[in-house]
């Protein structure tokens, strides 16, 4: 499963991203299943930060989004815009 696009942070709110950010990546990478996993700042917009994903399948991709759920990273980004492309396939 590969997952790619954006979250636009507002600006009141980077740094609380920025903080949350580096332990929501060693968690997700640490995920059985998680092949890779990326998010950085965007050199063109601010605020803006891309996202890359890939699973190996399906149910990781899913165990992936429970578990976010309950994590720091999800209150701390609860309801900030996202735009994400989720595909199959190799």
């Amino acid at each position: 499963i590969y997952l790619n696009g954006h979250i636009d942070v507002p600006q009141d709110r980077i740094a609380d991203v920025e903080a949350a950010l580096p332990m929501h990546i060693e968690l997700t990478r640490a995920e059985p299943g998680c092949v890779s996993f990326e998010v950085v700042p965007s050199t063109q917009v601010e605020g803006r930060f891309k996202v890359a994903e890939l699973f190996v399948n399906r149910a990781a991709f899913e165990a992936h989004q429970e578990r976010t759920k309950s994590s720091k990273w999800f209150k701390v980004t609860e309801g900030i815009p996202r735009e994400y492309e989720i595909r199959e396939g190799e």
